[in-house]
């Protein structure tokens, strides 16, 4: 695949190559100058220096001087640097030029993409965060998610560290029980941002937060909406850009798990505290020469590896631009890695008062794992005294001999190097997301826009189940062989008029229009037992297995969302900003009855600073913001609003009759099922200090989730057998304040720049509907969702150090005098009987920590010395608690490894928190002090990271002069280098296990350290 890839890019460049004419100096001239700073008249190197229209440019020296040999004495030089204005300084037969550049320091005239418009960013209402992909495209990441880590307020990431794993970003907290994922648009495409999209391709951010800003997408937009904006070609001659960068991925440390000597001595005293004969493995056939290290076997030094290369140019009536990439990332464990291969193409011509193009990019991703298994789970459970493969495990079920628990070393983890060998998983998307649009301008300043977007993807899955075992007692299977094959479609069509005006002190742009998109999925899977193999080697197709043959077809979902849009801008002599939006839906996936529905939202601003009573020297802009919207979430499928049928019943109707095919309803359905709807009022203000040096924005948020859904609890015997069906019924609540600040000095040598943010999210469960008389929670496993409390709070037992005595034991007793724990032991966890009944059950669960960060923080610092630059990443996240599901699992002692740093209380050790150590069988205290729901698996999850740090050097462009190179930089860069946290788990930046269990720790992929080094390119 690679190597058709460079193949095809090679044929494509040289196609453009003979299309576009060499460039040859006629009647060159040699132009030297030198370039100042205003501010302090001091020189400037490092300024990019291009003779416009071409690729011709070179840099500044350190003296700020440069020669750059032009076509003729009539040309024109672009100066540009990043934070200052750019100049063009027409030669008019000049030799020589001095050149004075000015700071930039404000970024309001800056375009923003808000929907269907573009405004400048000071005439904004409604809460957006502009994310510059300078600052995304900084870290090694397969995902848009995974790059937005702290760089927005407001903006919640928790990044997985598998190859080609999604990150999970939510935006202003959680508005729904089931999905909390916001929607992404890609060049007008509403598609999702996943993983098969090259980051590198990406031109701006823009993230909508509230219901001003999002509202133009009605119906989807509660969860906010992310715009992506990929980049175009320019005027001018074709430009070549290059960029390679390679990595070492390196996990961080693992538990510090026992040795072989280590893990024997201690199971000895285990089995003897228990009455018990000791294994034998740890005992009279200890094997010293058998000391595994599950981490160290399971894992590796992983790598990443992203080159792009991209053409450019155009002219004043049409642009292109034409890019091609492969990144791939071998994981840190054995087995997992991925692999993109993407070609983009992006064109736009203008002709007369019509203008026409095309935003597409074509994505082959494939990504290998094990079929099943977690082995951050598995490789601090499995035993030292156990070979990973070693011939005295051969058996008919384990040919291959890989090491698992026996008799006489028991344990149930899995063995991760078994596990790939046997099970193996492979997922191939081959992608098309993109659009092309026509615009006619009518009159002036009134164009119609039709915009036509697709995504297509090809998937296809394959599972082999080889002949093995890998694990103790694993249930006997043949081996096997499962292909999916599927198609995703979803198709876009857009009508729309914007109309845009100035009349004096008034200025008006409004968008109104239509919008249909049709989604849906076919699958069909295959497959067969009794794999053949020859020489050891299996065949891998569905037609060469003999055993039982599988197959299905489906239609997942098939679903059509259509409506009506309108925005409207006013803005009275840039001091009073009005903006009204609506969005009228109609979706398919819900009953007649509520299928349809209006989303309005209104937002005003009033900007103080250009009133005529303002005279600040100190406040350059200030501007007020007040916004109030509803938007909507669909957290359906395409048909729950129907009832199941069950179609296996058969009835024969008299002699001599065939079967007749009958059908039951197996799903009581809630015909009235409606949108989620998301209730937002948002007040901020953005203000600049110091000529804007310094620019501060604040804002309060407060938004109400009504009609969210909950699975409404019935009886049986009415026929349900698929599941409760949902009601609107809930409401949650989520409010906070988001603070973002940016500082900027380049009036020196060293020019630096630094860039804070802060989000706090408070929310609340309002409601939870009928659950049943004095019911007013939603219970999970470890969590509980209650009215007047934060969403999936930890509802676990309390736990109160260690009984020492049995004196202590005997002595805890409830106001009747009955005992609460008589079975404990000295030793044993003392659990707190809330209830004071006298036992401990799960009566006596209680509020224990929120999952919830109650503050979240993220900083860049950038700074350039002559041809160096510098670039800091820092992310904090505090005030949540994380259950350590994998320490449970440790520190029960049962049938696993143990923490080398373990110190079991014994009567010559009482000085510890960890209990007493002992084989649990017919031990109810010991099955106790290893409960899961209990606060002894809770931890402080509070962080900071250094997410990134990268240090380059713009390369002294003479060296490369006869190759016409316009810009080359040198760089490296760590990642995740640093982590302060008291949690101890392998990563505090955990993705959970759902919404409701969102700080559970079950073994998450912790994120790698990654050392890189890049080099681009320009010609």
């Amino acid at each position: 695949m690679k190597k058709k890839l460079q193949l095809s890019a090679l044929l494509l460049l040289f196609f453009l190559g003979c299309n576009y004419p060499p460039l040859r100096a006629q009647n060159q001239q040699i132009i030297r100058g030198t370039v100042l700073e205003k501010s302090t008249g001091e020189v400037f190197p490092g300024v990019t220096v291009i003779e416009k229209g071409t690729s011709n440019g070179t840099v500044t020296d350190i003296d700020g001087n440069f020669q750059l040999n032009v076509s003729n004495d009539q040309s024109t030089l672009v100066f540009s640097f990043i934070g200052f204005l750019q100049r063009e300084i027409p030669l008019l037969g000049r030799s020589s030029v001095s050149v004075e550049l000015e700071e930039d320091l404000s970024d309001l005239e800056e375009v923003v993409v808000i929907g269907y418009q573009t405004v400048k960013k000071k005439d904004l209402t409604g809460a957006t965060a502009v994310v510059g992909t300078d600052k995304q495209s900084r870290v090694t990441a397969a995902s848009l998610g995974e790059s937005l880590q702290g760089l927005a307020p407001g903006v919640s990431v928790r990044n997985g560290g598998a190859p080609g794993q999604n990150a999970q970003v939510e935006i202003r907290g959680v508005a729904s029980f089931i999905n909390s994922s916001p929607l992404y648009v890609i060049d007008g495409m509403i598609a999702d941002a996943n993983p098969t999209i090259n980051t590198n391709d990406i031109e701006s951010i823009q993230i909508l937060k509230d219901a001003s800003a999002a509202a133009i997408y009605g119906s989807r937009a509660a969860n906010g909406v992310i715009i992506i904006t990929t980049k175009q070609g320019a005027e001018g001659t074709p430009r070549v850009s290059i960029s390679a960068k390679y990595g070492i991925q390196q996990l961080p440390q693992g538990y510090n798990m026992m040795n072989n000597v280590e893990f024997a001595e201690l199971q000895r005293t285990q089995f003897l505290n228990s009455g018990l004969t000791p294994p034998s493995s740890v005992a009279t056939a200890f094997d010293p020469a058998i000391n595994t290290n599950w981490y160290n076997e399971g894992t590796r030094l992983g790598n990443a590896q992203d080159y792009n290369i991209t053409l450019s140019g155009g002219s004043k009536s049409s642009s292109y631009l034409i890019s091609g990439s492969y990144f791939v990332n071998k994981g840190v464990l054995i087995g997992n890695d991925f692999q993109r291969a993407a070609l983009r193409i992006n064109t736009k011509n203008t002709k007369g008062r019509v203008t026409f193009g095309e935003n597409l990019v074509f994505t082959n991703s494939i990504t290998n794992a094990p079929g099943t298994g977690n082995p951050f789970y598995d490789m601090p459970l499995h035993l030292p005294v156990i070979p990973v493969q070693d011939s005295r495990y051969i058996t008919a079920a384990n040919p291959d001999g890989w090491g698992i628990g026996t008799t006489d070393a028991v344990t149930y983890a899995w063995n991760p190097l078994a596990v790939n060998a046997i099970n193996s998983f492979r997922s191939n998307f081959a992608k098309l997301v993109g659009n092309a649009y026509l615009d006619v301008d009518i009159l002036e300043g009134l164009v119609y826009r039709f915009n036509a977007g697709a995504e297509l993807s090809f998937d296809h899955n394959k599972r082999m189940r080889r002949a093995g075992e890998w694990y103790f007692n694993q249930p006997a299977a043949p081996t096997s062989i499962i292909e999916d094959r599927s198609l995703f479609s979803s198709f876009l069509l857009e009508h729309t008029i914007n109309y845009n005006k100035v009349i004096n002190k008034h200025s008006i742009s409004a968008v109104v229009g239509h919008s249909q998109q049709i989604t849906k999925r076919d699958v069909l899977s295959a497959g067969r037992t009794d794999l053949q193999s020859f020489d050891g080697r299996y065949l891998n197709t569905v037609s060469s297995a003999t055993g039982e043959a599988i197959a299905d077809g489906f239609i997942p979902f098939q679903y059509t969302i259509s409506g009506f849009l309108g925005r409207a801008n006013y803005t009275y002599d840039d001091r009073y900003l009005l903006t009204l939006t609506g969005r009228y839906d109609a979706d398919s996936r819900f009953g007649s009855a509520n299928r349809s529905k209006f989303f309005p939202s209104i937002a005003g601003g009033w900007r103080i600073s250009e009133e005529s009573f303002f005279n600040s020297s100190l406040i350059s802009d200030l501007k007020l913001r007040a916004s109030y919207g509803e938007l909507g979430i669909v957290t359906v499928g395409a048909w729950d609003y129907i009832g199941f049928l069950n179609s296996n019943p058969r009835a024969i109707f008299g002699p001599d009759e065939q079967p007749n095919v009958g059908a039951t309803q197996a799903r009581l359905a809630n015909p009235n099922l409606g949108w989620e709807r998301r209730i937002s009022q948002n007040f901020g203000f953005d203000a600049g200090f110091f000529e804007d040096q310094l620019i501060l924005s604040a804002e309060y948020y407060n938004s109400l989730s009504q009609d969210v859904l909950v699975n409404l609890p019935i009886a049986w015997y009415l026929g349900n057998l698929g599941g409760e069906p949902a009601v609107n019924a809930a409401s949650i609540r989520n409010r906070g304040v988001e603070i973002a600040a940016t500082y900027r000095n380049m009036k020196r040598e060293l020019k630096w720049e630094v860039s804070a943010n802060m989000t706090t999210i408070r929310n609340r469960v309002m409601d939870v509907g009928n659950l049943g008389e004095g019911i007013n929670y939603i219970q999970t496993g470890l969590t509980r969702s209650q009215i007047g409390r934060p969403l999936g709070e930890w509802y676990v037992l309390k736990t109160d150090g260690l009984f020492q005595s049995q004196e202590e034991i005997n002595n805890y007793t409830n106001a009747n005098g009955q005992v609460i724990q008589p079975f404990a032991r000295p030793g044993d966890i003392k659990f707190v009987d809330i209830n004071g009944d006298g036992e401990i059950n799960q009566e006596d669960r209680t509020f224990v920590g929120s999952p919830w960060p109650t503050l979240q923080t993220g900083a860049q610092f950038n700074a350039s010395y002559r041809n160096f630059t510098l670039n800091m990443q820092w992310v904090g996240v505090f005030g949540h608690t994380i259950m350590n599901g994998v320490r449970r699992e440790i520190d029960s002692y049962q049938n696993t490894n143990f923490r080398a740093d373990i110190s079991p209380w014994s009567p010559q050790n009482t000085n510890t928190s960890d209990p007493r150590i002992g084989v649990a069988v017919g031990d109810p205290g010991l099955i106790d002090n290893a409960r899961l729901e209990s606060d002894r698996w809770l931890e402080d999850g509070s962080y900071v990271r250094l997410r990134n740090l990268e240090i380059g050097y713009n390369l002294n462009l003479a060296s490369f002069e006869k190759w016409k190179v316009s810009n080359a930089r040198l760089f490296i860069s760590g990642q995740n280098l640093l982590t302060f946290t008291k949690y101890s788990g392998l990563d505090p930046d955990v993705t959970g296990n759902g919404i409701l269990e969102r700080g559970f720790d079950n073994g998450n992929w912790p994120a790698s350290r990654i050392y890189s080094l890049g080099l681009q390119f320009e010609f």
